[in-house]
């Protein structure tokens, strides 16, 4: 086990990625602002790497502490952008089982993000595997208010050049500050859910 050096975790490295699209594939102007999304991630020691352990708690008790971090970060990062739709995944490695980054990512790690950004009230869509460093992976995203609006599906790829070693996790969040340029897919609008319950 690694020296915690934040909170019962231990962090090796904090990304911060970030992107804005200004037209789309075919070059239609944004209808709009840009959209520009961030992803986030932190790079831990996996301490259950290399062994079958049945009581994950140690990562799931401690993981709000975690959840607010990301908050935090993602608040100094968007630069006063409102956050629209959100995602979250895991890459875990090759020494470690998939279940041990999807204890990072289960409600008491989510909700204080959740309450970061807003009090966002949709369930976060989420993905995650196993991987070496230099691993792709795509987080999918959709509005954190309401799951069926659908200009909001969409995805953004990460990749993370010097992680995640085999006893590691990257626990990663990706957000965006609207939906897809120019969607035309017909379905709830953002206008449509304001006050609702989320899960609509």
């Amino acid at each position: 086990m690694k020296t915690p050096n934040f909170s019962a975790f231990h962090i090796r490295k904090w990304y911060l990625q970030m992107e804005d699209t200004l037209a789309t594939e075919n070059g239609a102007p944004a209808d709009g602002e840009p959209l520009r999304k961030f992803v986030l991630a932190a790079c831990l020691h996996n301490p259950f790497a290399g062994e079958y352990v049945e009581d994950l708690s140690p990562f799931i008790d401690p993981s709000p502490d975690l959840g607010r971090e990301f908050a935090r970060r993602i608040e100094k990062a968007a630069q006063g952008h409102q956050i629209e739709s959100y995602g979250k995944a895991c890459l875990v490695g090759l020494s470690g089982e998939y279940e041990h980054g999807n204890a990072l990512l289960t409600n008491p790690a989510a909700n204080p993000v959740r309450d970061g950004i807003g009090g966002a009230k949709s369930w976060v869509p989420s993905t995650g595997k196993r991987g070496a460093p230099g691993t792709i992976i795509d987080v999918p995203l959709a509005h954190k208010d309401a799951l069926y609006v659908r200009s909001h599906y969409d995805s953004v790829s990460a990749q993370f050049n010097d992680g995640p070693n085999a006893d590691e996790v990257i626990i990663i969040w990706a957000f965006a500050t609207r939906g897809r340029l120019h969607a035309r897919l017909g379905g709830l609008d953002v206008a449509d859910v304001q006050g609702q319950d989320g899960l609509v």
